[in-house]
């Protein structure tokens, strides 16, 4: 007796083919490549955190200054990178200009050195250093007397508020771009869409700054600082990712969301200077944090916060250019489209 399959049954491999179409097999491909990459990175850069070339002052009678900073920069690993400073009031503001991030001041008439640290700019590595100099100065038979210049809030630990007000702020910009794309089209059709979803965006921005510097000062009061400096920082940090994540969609389609996920959180997030400051980090990371809007954020932030806003102009210059660029690009992708499919409309009939 035959068996046959009626034309209402398919076979197992064509449902398959009908549910997983090969553009949804390569976004998949697209999601574990990602998962991959997220794990590569995250445990890449802080899996083994130690100091590497950490900027530091050295304040010493010229007869032993330079002997001191040739100490200090042979010590095993090379975790600190000295150089001599004038005097302690210059070290104090080499550190509060965010150009060094400690210095010992030696004592000649005693065994007792003094180490400044800066524990706004990353509680880990102040303790860090910390650890460091007490170890080489103990070869010495010195004892160290350490003094935090920029001590953290004490409702921040370890100095984490302001890298994860941050990482709030960058989750908002990609978010709300790739809402904007889900909801009407990853590329948007004409110039008008494209500027009207740049001007949404930077709405969403400044509500989001604001109420990011709001909860982080007046309501939790995790974080010293201004609301005003905050909200500015805030509203500039949502805006570049949002502004890049639109500028990525327009270019590459719903790819795009993948991209900026890519470049701001697997990228951008362990390379930022949040868990462990950038001089701990491994050398790719400390390279290409600065570059992106979660490392530039962070620097910025911390500087509000501990630095009276010092030092802030390349982190600001970073984050201008991602959002220049994302609107030109955004803008510039919507052009073309709109004039490719207008000469689509225009094209003539075959004839036959």
């Amino acid at each position: 007796m035959s068996h046959t399959i009626g034309p209402g049954h398919r076979s197992f491999l064509g449902g398959v083919k009908d549910a997983v179409t090969p553009r949804a097999t390569l976004l998949v491909l697209g999601v574990v490549a990602l998962q991959l990459l997220f794990i590569a990175s995250y445990v890449g850069a802080l899996h083994h955190p130690k100091p590497r070339d950490v900027p530091f002052g050295v304040v010493a009678p010229a007869s032993a200054a330079e002997r001191t900073v040739a100490r200090l920069d042979g010590l095993p690993g090379s975790p600190l990178d000295a150089r001599t400073v004038a005097d302690e009031a210059t070290a104090r503001r080499q550190i509060t200009d965010r150009k060094i991030d400690g210095a010992l001041i030696t004592d000649p008439a005693g065994r007792t050195d003094t180490l400044l640290v800066a524990g706004g700019g990353g509680t880990v590595l102040a303790t860090t250093l910390k650890g460091v100099v007490t170890e080489a100065e103990a070869s010495e038979g010195r004892t160290v007397r350490t003094v935090d210049v920029a001590p953290v809030s004490p409702d921040d630990f370890n100095g984490l508020s302001s890298f994860y007000l941050v990482v709030g702020w960058c989750v908002g910009g990609y978010l709300c771009a790739s809402i904007l794309a889900i909801s009407s089209g990853a590329r948007p059709s004409d110039p008008a869409r494209a500027a009207i979803r740049l001007i949404v965006m930077a709405l969403v921005s400044a509500l989001g700054g604001l109420g990011g510097a709001l909860i982080v000062g007046p309501a939790l009061g995790a974080l010293p600082g201004g609301v005003a400096a905050l909200w500015g920082l805030g509203t500039l940090i949502t805006f570049a990712v949002g502004a890049a994540t639109l500028a990525l969609q327009g270019v590459f389609g719903i790819v795009g969301i993948g991209l900026a996920i890519l470049l701001v959180v697997i990228a951008g997030n362990p390379s930022a200077g949040g868990a462990f400051p950038l001089p701990l980090l491994p050398p790719f990371w400390k390279a290409i944090g600065p570059a992106l809007p979660p490392g530039a954020g962070t620097w910025s932030a911390r500087s509000i916060a501990y630095f009276d806003g010092n030092a802030m102009t390349d982190a600001l210059l970073v984050l201008g250019a991602w959002a220049l660029g994302g609107i030109v690009v955004t803008m510039l992708a919507a052009v073309l489209r709109g004039r490719r499919g207008r000469r689509g409309r225009k094209a003539p009939l075959p004839a036959f």
